[in-house]
């Protein structure tokens, strides 16, 4: 190997050149930061962290799953013109990605090769109407050939050629831009939509794409592999050329600015210049590997696939080192295994890692999370908040961990119980059984699938899918459905700004103030800017038209950082007692957006007067303050490791999310509650102050804090809108707190007025079950009568608590207390029935003595002192057949049980039983020995006649 230092524009370069089998030098980080500066030197880049793997504010995406994802906004020309992205025009990073779900999985093929992952880090370089294709072309090249040292005989280049469908041109330019670079024609290759047109979605930002392809082989003319999935000839960097717009209609359309977004999976990358044939054999996997080999009862990685995977101990380590980043990562973002989404995904991750650990490796429980610090080695250095969420990472995987391997165990057996059953269809698995597994142990479906797979057996899935749309229906009709809004494209959005439409003035939103107790808001005056209709920019909207709305100004608050937008209406000056109902307020690209339906026509110019419905507005803002200093309160009592995950605020209550290992106990509830009411009766003030980000994120904290010496002070960055004084909540309240998935609690609390009723209701079942305790202690000597019902009073107070809207710490006591009383009702029940069937099996004994056959008729409703009266009855006669039947009063029905000896062979009680129960209309079930069933009659004598009769044709020829 030759090592070739260069010094260009101030940047030094180590170019290695490590493709004749010796031993590479270059490192995964020296890769990476080698990419990263050398855009940020040499082209003058700026780099953008990576964002987290949870996509912000983009319910199509489950994870971050490329570059690009963070800087939608920029292609979209949605970004607020205000923010440091719409600065944006040269930028470099290294993104977390996760490909687990959605559109882009990967999840199936990990482990069954070498180079698909779940993680992986997207080394790329965007110019957002910067530099075009010329530029892009070259810096790949150069970085490629002279820094990295990848010899040119080993790459190919793809580019676009176009579709006569879809009226799109070859890519000439490109082709020429190649050409001029110097890449052999023989090696630059034309390709259709499928392989060389990238678009972003069904409808959004597109163009043609050109592709960096590289031979692992060398010394070939590999030509006719580039493209044909072949794992020697592998893309290794997507040059994307932004050019048009797909509309909605699936046409095309010329964006008003180009761009470029380039993408290159840093795994691949390091593969090539480490010289691997594997992924799996560079430093961003082998320190994983040998961990997991340490832990482990096999033999070490080989890295062979396929037939030559002998017990696929090899796909095992390749699982396990893929999904233990993936779960690293995704935690430390604040991704949690979980039931839904995103979180469903990771859960699947983790158990198919545990799985692999469990079934195949044979490491001990705990391996998964003791292989965390490995990972933060090897990544931490340049994503730190790693480090910094070690210990929550290896309790939230342990945890899982556990929580899975019982389920796996008790899964196993369920599988295994309905396999040996006498009436099991051999081959195909009842679906609805894989559809309990799945529902109430977690199991994912394709977990159940393998499990009996591995078994020769496959689930019923046309049954399966039916429970499948069951379940979704009752879904969908819990969920309403959200009309869809009028949004701005990007066309519209470049249309205004031709049309030198200026961005909303939205700043008296935050302008109010007190007079005394009462809030005044600012009156809004404004001008109709824009109209669009849901196609184009129109001059006027008939009568009865839904559109959108552009203002000069606004006093509405539009819906962002978790609190709901403003609701009210607008009138135009000329018809002031014609309201224009505001159905939805957004912010898109530097305009807010009214949508409305048009009580009368609506043009451009027109002078309107906003209404803001103060009483929405002042329980958002109740709801809003509370949600902080509900979020203070937290950290005070649980420590400084609870980090908000989400919130939600609207007018009737809020939500809030954050991390913390377990529930709430109910002293720490009660702790929160108590310095919650103490901020709020203290009526401190409230500051605010509207600043640019950047700023915002420079100032130091202390230097907020002068003048508070003496006082614990909150201090968060918020776009919503606060009261002034804590005073005006009145009170707030959590009236739920459970964990939504592992390691993350969900808080749901009112206020006001609600949460004094709320603690009033919790003061009614409070007394509720004082008084139930009391009449219970009182009970032992009670009729079996009263003892039932207060058991069932129990019973009904526990519904209330459970669904009462009530003080949470609150609803955990009484829950405590409500359990303990039902077991003890519960018991003074038993006893009272054992005393009861006792008594009644003393007088039959007394009446019959202990003959062989007793059937006879009870005064009892209760089918449970039937049979404890049976029992009695064949305890004291054990060689007797017994069946005793009752007639219910409430219900008319005729009680069955019956019990027969172990000797005896011609009479079963089951069959006996159903027998009698069969004649008397009913239905009874049990086993040899035991049975009980009901039926109806209005002559229980002659049901016990006819019982007996049946019993006597059974034993007397036996008995001769």
């Amino acid at each position: 190997m030759t090592t070739l230092l260069r010094r260009i524009g101030g940047f030094s370069v180590r170019s290695c050149r490590s493709f004749s089998g010796c031993a590479p030098e270059q490192t995964a980080t020296w890769v990476r930061s080698t990419f990263v500066e050398f855009f940020r030197q040499k082209y003058g880049h700026l780099l953008v962290p990576s964002s987290p793997v949870r996509p912000r504010l983009d319910p199509s995406l489950l994870f971050v799953n490329a570059g690009m994802n963070q800087f939608k906004p920029i292609l979209l020309g949605t970004v607020d013109p205000r923010s440091k992205m719409a600065s944006y025009r040269r930028v470099v990073n290294s993104q977390k990605c996760v490909r687990a779900g959605g559109k882009h999985n990967d999840l199936e093929d990990v482990g069954r090769d070498v180079y698909h992952h779940t993680f992986f880090e997207m080394l790329g370089n965007w110019s957002f109407g910067d530099y075009f294709k010329e530029e892009a072309c070259s810096m790949a090249w150069s970085l490629l050939t002279e820094h990295y040292g990848i010899p040119a005989s080993r790459l190919y280049v793809s580019y676009f050629a176009g579709d006569a469908a879809s009226g799109l041109p070859a890519d000439e330019e490109t082709r020429h831009v190649w050409l001029d670079i110097g890449v052999p024609p023989s090696r630059l290759l034309a390709f259709g939509l499928k392989d060389n047109f990238w678009e972003m979605g069904d409808s959004g930002p597109c163009g043609p794409c050109t592709e960096i392809h590289y031979d692992h082989v060398g010394g070939r003319d590999a030509a006719a592999l580039v493209n044909a999935n072949d794992p020697d000839l592998v893309e290794i960097w997507n040059l994307v050329f932004m050019q048009y717009n797909r509309e909605v209609n699936g046409s095309l359309r010329l964006l008003p600015q180009f761009s470029v977004d380039t993408g290159m999976g840093l795994e691949r990358l390091v593969r090539v210049l480490q010289g691997k044939r594997s992924n799996y054999d560079t430093d961003l996997f082998t320190p994983l590997l040998h961990a997991i080999q340490q832990r482990s009862k096999v033999g070490p990685y080989r890295g062979s696939m396929g037939t030559a995977d002998a017990g696929r101990v090899d796909m095992a380590y390749r699982v396990v080192a893929d999904h233990i980043r993936t779960l690293t990562v995704c935690i430390a973002d604040g991704v949690y295994p979980g039931m839904s989404g995103a979180e469903l995904v990771l859960r699947r991750i983790l158990r198919r890692a545990v799985r692999f650990c469990n079934e195949v490796l044979q490491t001990p429980p705990g391996t998964l999370a003791s292989l965390v610090p490995t990972v933060c080695h090897i990544l931490g250095n340049v994503y730190p908040e790693l480090h910094q969420e070690s210990n929550t990472i290896i309790n939230i995987i342990n945890e899982n961990e556990l929580h899975f391997l019982s389920s796996l165990q008790q899964g196993s057996r369920v599988i295994h119980r309905t396999l040996s059953k006498k009436d099991y269809k051999h081959g195909v698995f009842p679906a609805a059984v894989a559809w309990s597994l799945h529902r109430d142990l977690g199991f994912p479906l394709d977990l159940v699938d393998l499990m009996l797979e591995e078994r020769g057996v496959r689930v019923d899935h046309q049954e399966l899918n039916i429970l499948i749309t069951e379940n979704n229906k009752v879904r969908g009709r819990l969920q309403s459905c959200d009309e869809s809004k009028l949004t701005l494209d990007v066309a519209t959005l470049a249309e205004l700004q031709r049309l030198r439409v200026p961005h909303t003035d939205d700043s008296l939103k935050y302008q109010y103030h007190l007079e005394g107790d009462t809030y005044v808001f600012p009156q809004c005056h404004a001008t109709v800017l824009a109209l669009y209709d849901g196609q184009t920019l129109v001059a006027e909207v008939p009568e009865g038209r839904r559109c959108s709305v552009i203002l000069d100004q606004t006093c509405f608050y539009t819906e962002q950082g978790g609190q709901s937008h403003d609701h009210g209406y607008f009138t135009k000056n000329e018809l002031p007692d014609m309201p224009y109902t505001v159905e939805t307020v957004i912010q898109v690209g530097g305009y807010v957006v009214h949508q409305v339906t048009a009580t009368d026509h609506l043009k451009t110019g027109d002078q309107v007067q906003l209404h803001l419905d103060k009483i929405h507005r002042l329980a958002c803002m109740v709801k809003h303050t509370g949600t902080h200093i509900l979020n203070f309160a937290l950290r005070n009592v649980l420590g400084p490791t609870v980090q908000q995950r989400g919130s939600h605020v609207s007018a009737d209550r809020l939500r809030f999310d954050f991390s913390v290992m377990a529930s709430l106990s109910v002293c720490e509830l009660q702790r929160v509650d108590k310095q919650v009411s103490d901020i709020i009766s203290a009526n401190h003030s409230i500051y605010s102050q509207e600043i640019p980000l950047r700023m915002a994120l420079a100032v130091p904290v202390s230097d907020l804090l002068v003048g508070q010496p003496d006082r614990q002070t909150s201090v968060e960055l918020c776009c919503g809108t606060h009261l002034l004084q804590t005073g005006a909540i009145r009170d707030l309240l959590i009236i739920s707190e459970q964990q939504i998935v592992r390691g993350m609690s969900r808080i749901i609390a009112v206020t006001g007025q609600e949460a004094i009723r709320a603690r009033e209701a919790g003061q009614l079942l409070l007394q509720e079950v004082d008084s139930l305790a009391a009449r219970l202690t009182s009970s032992a000597s009670s009729s079996l009568n009263a003892v039932q019902h207060l058991a069932e009073q129990v019973g009904v107070v526990s519904d209330a608590v459970d669904n009462t809207a009530i003080p949470q710490w609150q609803r955990r006591e009484l829950q405590s207390r409500l359990r303990t009383l039902q077991r003890s009702a519960n018991t003074a029940v038993r006893k009272l029935e054992i005393r009861e069937a006792a008594t009644s099996a003393q007088s039959l004994l007394e009446k019959n003595g202990s003959k062989d056959l007793q059937v006879d008729s009870v005064n009892t409703d209760s089918l449970s002192i039937l049979m404890k009266t049976v029992n009695h009855l064949s305890t004291a006669a054990p060689h007797s057949h017994v069946m005793l039947l009752a007639h219910q009063k409430h219900s008319g029905k005729v009680l069955c049980a019956c019990q027969v000896p172990k000797s005896s062979t011609f009479l079963s009680a089951s069959d006996w039983a159903t027998a009698v129960c069969g004649h008397l209309g009913g239905s009874a079930g049990g086993s040899v020995l035991v049975a009980k069933g009901t039926g109806s009659s209005s002559d229980i004598s002659e049901a016990v006649k006819w019982a007996e009769e049946f019993a006597l044709a059974k034993i007397k020829p036996s008995q001769g």
